[in-house]
């Protein structure tokens, strides 16, 4: 009986990216979902509820780590997967599923003692004295990490499904938990009074259910994949492969982490510190969701053009690499557009309940959201030629972009417009001026990558070497 071919090896790489990805920006923004709708909810709870912001603005750098360490885990997956199935190794497969399974595992449990142990001393260093925010913080952040195993096992579980094509499944697991958790958003926060801690447990329920419906999706439908205990048993070998990639991609969205808690270091410093934290742990929510959907595109990217670089497909590898950053630019250009027109509605979502606080957090957010957009497809830019680097072997050079627009270029521009007198209307240049700059050493290092890589647009066999 005759195989059917595999869709990434013979359907137009336009149309295969963009079937791809829609269910895979879905699922991405819907990780944005569950913070940005806490942040909604505990605003909104009344006369705590600009503190309850700060309080999770505090706790966001580590919910930011674990997601970049399960993402990260679960690049490294998709990228071995794909390549794997494309060079249709399905013992190298099959074990590659239980040793990222065994991965997680080790993940959840250094995050729940960091949940036992680490949650209280990382917030009172941001909290500066805050008592209530204090409390309040570790409250939802040991919640979040003691039961982070419903995040870090769908990462996992959802790159089984995005390596052998089925983005759908793993966009209807990620809906699932993101309604769940808005349903209990509300039901905790508001009828049952719960507080922050009603945020906290509605996120990790949503997570868990995500997880559930992933994994049944998994064991029913991904029939090219084994599931031999044998497999469980790490290897490695296999760890070693999966983290040549996926220690790159892990380091680069734990530099969110860093970004977060470095810019929120340097706003405590200045005169309005609260309404600048405050401000900027909204406006960070909201940038996920431009972040997200490029990250989502990017995984697509890896995934396909893995794939046929791993057959050798030179010809389909430039095909995916122009058309993988071509759509990821029209679909961060569109979304800068809605922001850039709506940023005072959604900037009021933040403030309704709030007095003349959610006011100033109003304005602050919508002048945030105006000035930073203007560099979203900037980073629309470098997020997918990150996923290009991925893709073709590369480690080092992705993880130095992050570094630049997360770190080198934004740090000393935050500080230094946070000194001006209105800070609060300046200091959000920062961001753009990051992203373009990095943009411009990203085309420098896709140009070289893609000499190196694919230097003829025939289908001959590639260099593999990373």
């Amino acid at each position: 009986m005759q195989t059917k071919p595999n869709k990434m090896s013979v359907m137009p790489v336009g149309k295969l990216i963009f079937l791809m990805g829609l269910p895979m920006i879905v699922s991405m923004i819907l990780q944005a979902v569950y913070n940005i709708v806490d942040t909604a909810f505990v605003i909104n709870m009344g006369e705590e509820g600009t503190l309850g912001n700060l309080a999770l603005t505090y706790a966001f750098p580590i919910q930011l780590l674990i997601i970049a360490v399960g993402v990260g885990t679960g690049v490294g997956l998709n990228a071995l997967l794909s390549k794997s199935l494309g060079e249709n190794d399905r013992e190298k497969a099959d074990r590659t599923v239980g040793n990222g399974i065994f991965l997680g595992l080790v993940i959840y449990f250094i995050f729940l003692l960091f949940g036992l142990f680490g949650a209280k001393p990382f917030i009172a260093m941001q909290a500066r004295g805050n008592e209530r925010v204090a409390e309040m913080g570790t409250e939802y952040l040991t919640v979040c990490c003691c039961f982070s195993f419903g995040a870090i096992g769908f990462t996992v579980y959802e790159r089984f499904l995005q390596s052998t094509g089925r983005t759908m499944f793993s966009t209807i697991s990620q809906i699932s938990g993101a309604v769940a958790n808005i349903l209990l958003d509300y039901v905790f926060i508001y009828p049952l009074h719960m507080g922050i801690a009603g945020a906290a447990w509605a996120t990790v329920i949503g997570q868990i259910l995500s997880l559930l419906v992933a994994m049944l999706f998994h064991y029913c439908a991904n029939r090219e994949l084994g599931n031999h205990p044998k497999d469980l048993l790490p290897s490695g070998k296999i760890i070693k492969e999966i983290y040549h990639i996926g220690l790159s991609a892990a380091l680069m969205q734990g530099m969110l982490s860093v970004m977060m808690l470095g810019v929120n270091l340097i706003l405590g410093t200045a005169r309005d510190a609260a309404l600048l934290q405050g401000s900027f742990g909204v406006y960070y929510k909201v940038m996920q969701f431009v972040l997200f959907a490029c990250f989502g595109l990017s995984n697509t990217v890896i995934s396909v053009l893995s794939y046929n670089f791993g057959r050798g497909d030179g010809e389909r590898s430039r095909s995916c690499i122009k058309w993988g950053i071509g759509i990821t630019l029209a679909v961060a250009a569109m979304i800068t557009a809605l922001f850039e027109g709506l940023a005072g509605p959604l900037a009021r979502l933040f403030g309704m309940a709030s007095g003349e606080s959610g006011e100033a957090l109003i304005r602050a957010v919508a002048i945030a959201v105006r000035i930073a957009g203007v560099g979203y497809v900037f980073m629309g830019f470098t997020v997918a030629v990150q996923g290009v680097l991925q893709a073709l072997g590369y480690a080092f050079y992705p993880l130095l972009l992050s570094c630049l627009r997360l770190a080198v270029f934004v740090f000393p521009a935050v500080w230094l417009l946070s000194l001006l007198p209105d800070a609060a209307g300046c200091v959000w240049w920062a961001f753009p001026v990051a992203e373009a700059l990095t943009a411009a050493v990203s085309a420098g290092m896709l140009i070289g990558a893609m000499h190196t890589k694919l230097p003829s647009r025939v289908a001959t066999p590639l260099p593999l070497a990373a």
